[in-house]
């Protein structure tokens, strides 16, 4: 199966994990950039992860709305909304976070929601927390929650449309 895995990009070890046990198990699997090239206008030449660019350079309200930075968050937005296009389901990396136990995040929250948008079957790797205002949206789209267990994902969960 074609499996996007999604999640926070604090959890990016353990998306790397879990490519590797299900691509051990022969599924095609696909995971978030971590970094992408540093653009000339903010110091170029490097790699980096553009949200620790950001906290790095005075949070996200030293950049205004119309700041160039912002074209690197839609450009990484529509690169892993491809992947998921791509794929035959999500898998959802929610470890504590914060002190939140089964973290997701805004970011996370609308690939999931294009995953369901899609009719795609989405897995979630812990149970989400209810500390999450949006977790009746999460639990609304109907995900498949596999408590830690990554063999729980099966090709007869896909739906056949």
């Amino acid at each position: 199966m074609r499996i996007t895995v999604c999640g926070s990009i604090a959890f990016y070890q353990d998306m790397e994990s879990a490519r590797e046990y299900l691509e051990r198990r022969n599924h095609a699997v696909k995971i978030p950039e971590l970094a992408l090239e540093v653009p000339i206008q903010f110091g170029g030449g490097k790699k980096t992860y553009f949200g620790k660019y950001i906290e790095e350079n005075g949070g996200i309200d030293a950049f205004d709305p119309s700041h160039d930075i912002w074209d690197l968050k839609k450009g990484a937005i529509r690169d892993h909304f491809e992947k998921i296009d791509w794929a035959q389901s999500i898998l959802v990396i929610n470890p504590e976070k914060r002190g939140v136990p089964g973290y997701v995040g805004g970011n996370t929250l609308i690939e999931i929601g294009l995953a369901f948008y899609l009719q795609k079957p989405i897995y979630i790797l812990n149970p989400v927390s209810s500390e999450l205002s949006h977790k009746q949206e999460i639990l609304g789209m109907r995900p498949t929650v596999l408590n830690g267990n990554l063999d729980l994902i099966r090709d007869e969960h896909l739906i056949r449309v």
